[in-house]
C-alpha cells in the first residue's frame, strides 16, 4: 500500500514535470547488504533513483559529515539519507545534513517543526512512520519505549503522545524496566534487545515492535516461542516509507523551486544636507548580507555563489527553473548626448529601482555594467551611480568585483600567445615535425583531440585515425598559415597605459627574430568582454569563443580560435565569469553587475545573462531597468539593433535621462571641462539657452521612437537648476513625443525623489508598445551604416575610405554580411566632430576604417579615429586613492 501510494505519486509528479529525475543519495557506513538491497528494490519500483555511497567500516563522524557536505551543494540530488551505526548518529552528523533534503527528517530543524505540529513543513522520520502503521489505534493507551533514544526517540515521543498515547521512557538498564514492561500496552524497542531482558516481562497481548538497524525480516524470533505478546519489526516497512518520505519531498522541492513573490526588507535612509561624498554615503549604509537578499528574492541556496558578505554570483541553472514564469516589464535608461561630466544615467537606473521598489513596493531589478579600473585610478572614478542612488559598498563594486575583467584578461591574452607561438612553430618547424608535436603518442596511442577533429571536420577530412592522413592531408590540418600583418588580436591589460599603445613584441634571442608591431588594448575593449555581454547560455559562449576571428590566412581566409584549438582553454577561463554578480542599492534593492563592454568598439551594454534572469526574478508585474552606454544615437540604438537581437527581448519603456546645464551647452553654451569650475551660464537662469538646447533633447526623442518604444524623459535636477528651466524642459519634451516629462532628485533624496519618474514609467510600460529594429540583416554592410549615419545621426550619407570598402568587400566575401552593425563614433556629438553640439545636419560622415567582432557577432565601423587604450592625465585618480592599515577602509574613491 506504501509503495503503490509513493509510486503513483511520483509518477503525477513526473507526468507535470517531465525532466524531473528524483536522486535520493544514502550514505551507508557498515557492511549490511540486506538494507542496501531493501532501499534499491524500493527505490526502482517507486520509480526513485538512489545513489549509494558506501563508506568503510570505522569511518569517523568528520568523515560522515565531509562527504555530507558534499551531497548538500550536488544540485542533482534532492534527497538524503543515513544508514550509519548507532554510535554515529550524533547531532554533528544529523544537523550535516540540509533540512531541505532531510529524508530521514533527524535533523533538529525537522524535529523542531514536528514537536511544534508544523506538520506541512516536516517529515515524519520514515522508522516513526512505521512504528505508527503497526500500532494502530494507540489513543488512551500506554507505550514504553526502551533504549530510544536521541532524534528518533524524541521523534517518536512527540508523534504518539499527538495519538493520545501515554508514553513513558527508559532504558535497559534501569531498574524499573521490568514493571513498567508489565503495565505497557504496547513496547518499542529502539535498539537491540540485551538477552538478560526476556520477554516474558512484557504484559501477555501487548505489541511488541522492533526498530533496531539492521532487523529486515518483518517476523522477529526472540527465542520465547510460549510468550503471548504480537511481535513486529519495522523492517522493510521503514525502507518504503523512507521512500515515501523521499517522494514527499519531491512534492516540495518542485513547490520550491516556483517562483515566489519576493518578502524583500528594504534599508531605510535618512538623506542629509549638504549631500556627504559618495564613499561617505556608501559608508553610512549597513548592506544586507547578500544571501539574505537573494532569499528575500527567491534564489535558492544553490544557486548563488558566495564572494565575501555582500557579493554572490548567480548561477544560469536558475534560467531553466524559471523557464515557464513570465518576464517582468523591460527599461532601457539611455540619455542626451552628454557633456564631459555625464548626465548621470547611473544614477538614474538606481534611483528608480529604489523608487519602484522601497517606495511602490513593486519587484524591479537593476542591471549595471562592471566598470573598469582603468577610469576608476584615472580620470572619472567610480561608476556605482551617486548620491543617495548608488550601488554598495561602492568600493567593492568598482575594484577587481568578482574578477571577472581579470577571467577576460588572462583568457583574451592567452589567445594572443597562442597566436605568436603558433607563427613561431609553424616558420621553425616541418610538416612533419608539427604533426608529432600536435598530435603526440600518449602511452602508446596517439590520437585527436576534439578540437583537432572539428578542425579536420572544417577542412573537409573525415579522418579520425592520426595513421591515415596523407602529405597534403597533414599539411593542410597543421599549417595555418597566419599573415602576420592582418592580425587583429591585441593583448590587453585594466589599466590607463598610454605607453603600451604601440609596441614591438619577439625583440628576445629566443624569439628568432620573428618580430612584430602590436598593442595593448584596455581589458573592456576585448571581444571576450563583448561576447560575456551578448552570450545566452555555457554553450553558446563556448561556440562564439570559437568562432573569433584572429587574422587572415596567407590565402586570405579567417583564422579562428577554434583553428588554434584553445576554445576549450577560453571557456575554462570563464566559467565563473559567466554567471551575474549580485549586489544591492542604498535601499536594499536587488542589483545585477555583469559585463562591460567598451563603448566605443563594442555595444556598451551589460549583459543578456543578467536581464533574462533579473526578469524572471521580478516576476510578470515587476520592471528589470538597465543602462545603455553614452547617448540614445550610439549606447541605445546598438541596444536595439545588436543587444535585442541577440536576446530575443522586446524593451516596455525608454527613460531619455537631460541634465539643464547639458542642454543649455548644446545650446550654444561655452565647454564644460572635468574638474574646472562650470561657467555662469550653468548656474544662472538662463531660458533661450535651454530652449536653443532643447533640440538635442528633441533629436534623441525622435531616435526612439525609430524603434517604436514609449520614452520617458527623466531631468536630472541639479541645485543650480531654477524651476522655470526645468518646467521648460518638461513642456517641451511632451511636446515632442516623450509620454511623460518628470524631473528627478534622487541625488540627493534617494528613491523617494524618483516616486513620479517610478510612476511614469510603470503607466508608460502598459502603452502599445510597436517596437521594430531599424535595419533588416540582409541589407549590404554599407547600406546598414548608411540607414544608422542618416536616420539616427542625421548625417546626408556616408563616405568610406578605401580601407574601408575593401573591409566591407573581404567581411561580405567570407559569409559575414548579415551582421548587425555596432559604429564606433564619438559620443560627444550626434555627428563625428565633438566639438559640433546640438544637432548637426548636412555632414557627410567618413567611415576610416571597418572592423569585425565574429565571435560577439557584429561588424564595427570606425568613424575617424578611435583610441582604444585610454591614457592617464597629469593628475589621476589614484593621488586620492588610499588605504587605512587599520581599519584597511578604502579612501578617495569618488
Amino acid at each position: 500500500k506504501v509503495t503503490e501510494n509513493a509510486k503513483n505519486s511520483l509518477a503525477s509528479l513526473k507526468r507535470e514535470n517531465p525532466r524531473l529525475e528524483p536522486t535520493l543519495a544514502i550514505i551507508q557506513a557498515h557492511s549490511d547488504q540486506l538494507i542496501q538491497e531493501a532501499n534499491k528494490k524500493f527505490a526502482k519500483e517507486i520509480g526513485l533513483r538512489v545513489i549509494h555511497i558506501c563508506l568503510p567500516e570505522g569511518s569517523t563522524k568528520d568523515e560522515i559529515v565531509s562527504e555530507i557536505l558534499r551531497l548538500n551543494e550536488d544540485p542533482n540530488v534532492q534527497g538524503l539519507a543515513l544508514d550509519l551505526p548507532e554510535s554515529l548518529y550524533s547531532s554533528k552528523v544529523l544537523n550535516a545534513v540540509k533540512p531541505e533534503k532531510d529524508v530521514d527528517g533527524l535533523s533538529s530543524v525537522n524535529l523542531g517543526h514536528l514537536v511544534h505540529g508544523d506538520v506541512y513543513d516536516c517529515l515524519v522520520p520514515p522508522t516513526v512512520c512505521a512504528v505508527m502503521e503497526l500500532l494502530q489505534d494507540i489513543g488512551g493507551k500506554k507505550v514504553l519505549l526502551v533504549g530510544a533514544h536521541r532524534a528518533e526517540g524524541a521523534a517518536l515521543q512527540s508523534v504518539l503522545r499527538r495519538e493520545g498515547a501515554t508514553v513513558l521512557s527508559c532504558h535497559w538498564k534501569a531498574p524499573q524496566l521490568q514493571s513498567e514492561l508489565r503495565l505497557a500496552d504496547a513496547v518499542v524497542f529502539g535498539s537491540t534487545k540485551p538477552d538478560d531482558v526476556p520477554v516474558s516481562w512484557v504484559k501477555p497481548g501487548a505489541t511488541i515492535i522492533h526498530c533496531a538497524p539492521g532487523l529486515l525480516s518483518e517476523k522477529h524470533n526472540c527465542g520465547q516461542q510460549n510468550n503471548p505478546a504480537a511481535e513486529k519489526t519495522v523492517g522493510s516497512l521503514a525502507v518504503a516509507m523512507r521512500m515515501q518520505n523521499m517522494v514527499k519531498n519531491m512534492e516540495r522541492w518542485i513547490q520550491s523551486q516556483q517562483y515566489r513573490k519576493w518578502d524583500l526588507h528594504c534599508l531605510k535612509l535618512q538623506p542629509l544636507s549638504p549631500v556627504p561624498s559618495d564613499i561617505e554615503i556608501s559608508r553610512a549604509q549597513s548592506p544586507k548580507a547578500v544571501d539574505v537578499l537573494a532569499k528575500e528574492i527567491g534564489l535558492l541556496t544553490d544557486e548563488i555563489e558566495i564572494y565575501g558578505q555582500t557579493k554572490a554570483k548567480v548561477r544560469l541553472s536558475l534560467l531553466e527553473r524559471l523557464k515557464d514564469q513570465p518576464d517582468g516589464k523591460y527599461v532601457l535608461v539611455a540619455g542626451i548626448t552628454p557633456t564631459p561630466l555625464g548626465e548621470g544615467k547611473s544614477t538614474v537606473t538606481v534611483g528608480l529601482v529604489q523608487a519602484l521598489t522601497a517606495h511602490l513596493n513593486i519587484n524591479s531589478f537593476a542591471c549595471l555594467r562592471q566598470p573598469s579600473q582603468g577610469p576608476t585610478f584615472g580620470v572619472k572614478g567610480g561608476a556605482a551611480g551617486g548620491g543617495y542612488a548608488q550601488v554598495i559598498p561602492m568600493e567593492e563594486f568598482n575594484l577587481h568585483l568578482t574578477g571577472d575583467i581579470h577571467a577576460i584578461t588572462a583568457a583574451n591574452n592567452l589567445l594572443a600567445a597562442a597566436i605568436d607561438a603558433r607563427i613561431l612553430h609553424e616558420n621553425t618547424q616541418s610538416d612533419k615535425s608539427l604533426y608529432n608535436r600536435l598530435v603526440p603518442v600518449v602511452n602508446g596511442v596517439r590520437g585527436f583531440s576534439a578540437i583537432q577533429l572539428a578542425r579536420l571536420r572544417r577542412l573537409g577530412i573525415n579522418k579520425t585515425d592520426p595513421e591515415t592522413l596523407t602529405e597534403e592531408e597533414i599539411s593542410k590540418f597543421v599549417r595555418l598559415d597566419i599573415d602576420p600583418s592582418t592580425i587583429t588580436w591585441q593583448r590587453v591589460v585594466d589599466t590607463n597605459d598610454r605607453f603600451l599603445r604601440k609596441v614591438t613584441v619577439g625583440q628576445a634571442n629566443t624569439e628568432k627574430g620573428f618580430v612584430r608591431q602590436a598593442q595593448f588594448d584596455i581589458a573592456v575593449a576585448s571581444e571576450i568582454m563583448a561576447i560575456l555581454a551578448l552570450t545566452t547560455s555555457l554553450q553558446d559562449m563556448k561556440e562564439r569563443l570559437g568562432k573569433m576571428v584572429v587574422a587572415n590566412d596567407q590565402k586570405g581566409e579567417p583564422v579562428t580560435a577554434d583553428d588554434l584549438g584553445v576554445t576549450g582553454a577560453l571557456a575554462v577561463l570563464m566559467k565563473d565569469a559567466i554567471k551575474p554578480t549580485l549586489m544591492q542599492t542604498l535601499e536594499g534593492t536587488p542589483v545585477f553587475v555583469h559585463a562591460g563592454p567598451f563603448a566605443n568598439i563594442a555595444h556598451g551594454n551589460s549583459s543578456v545573462l543578467a536581464d533574462k534572469i533579473a526578469l524572471k526574478l521580478v516576476g510578470e508585474k515587476g520592471f528589470v531597468v538597465t543602462e545603455a552606454g553614452f547617448g540614445a544615437d550610439i549606447g541605445m540604438e546598438k541596444f536595439f539593433n545588436i543587444k535585442c537581437r541577440s536576446s530575443g527581448l522586446v524593451p516596455s519603456v525608454v527613460v531619455l535621462v537631460a541634465t539643464v546645464r547639458a542642454l543649455k551647452m548644446h545650446g550654444g553654451g561655452p565647454n564644460v571641462t572635468a574638474g574646472a569650475p562650470l561657467k555662469k551660464e550653468y548656474t544662472e537662469e538662463n531660458l533661450q539657452l535651454v530652449a536653443d538646447g532643447c533640440c538635442n533633447l528633441q533629436k534623441q526623442i525622435q531616435i526612439t521612437q525609430l524603434f517604436g518604444v514609449p520614452v520617458v524623459v527623466a531631468l536630472n535636477v541639479f541645485k543650480t537648476d531654477s524651476p522655470a528651466e526645468v518646467d521648460l524642459v518638461c513642456k517641451i519634451a511632451k511636446e515632442s513625443g516623450a509620454f511623460d516629462a518628470v524631473p528627478c532628485n534622487h541625488w540627493s533624496a534617494g528613491g523617494r525623489g524618483a516616486v513620479k519618474l517610478a510612476q511614469a514609467v510603470e503607466k508608460a510600460a502598459n502603452q502599445k508598445n510597436s517596437f521594430k529594429y531599424l535595419y533588416s540583416l540582409e541589407l549590404p554592410i554599407a547600406e546598414k551604416i548608411r540607414i544608422i549615419a542618416q536616420k539616427v545621426y542625421g548625417a546626408q550619407d556616408i563616405e568610406l575610405s578605401p580601407v574601408a570598402q575593401s573591409q566591407v568587400d573581404r567581411y561580405t566575401q567570407q559569409g559575414f554580411g548579415n551582421l548587425p552593425i555596432c559604429m564606433a563614433k564619438t559620443h560627444l556629438s550626434l555627428s563625428h566632430q565633438p566639438e559640433r553640439k546640438g544637432v548637426p545636419t548636412g555632414f557627410i560622415l567618413p567611415i576610416s576604417d571597418v572592423r569585425a567582432s565574429i565571435g560577439a557577432g557584429f561588424i564595427y565601423p570606425l568613424v575617424g579615429t578611435m583610441s582604444t587604450m585610454p591614457g592617464l592625465p597629469t593628475r589621476p585618480c589614484f593621488y586620492d586613492i588610499d588605504l587605512d592599515p587599520i581599519t584597511e577602509q578604502v579612501k578617495g574613491l569618488f
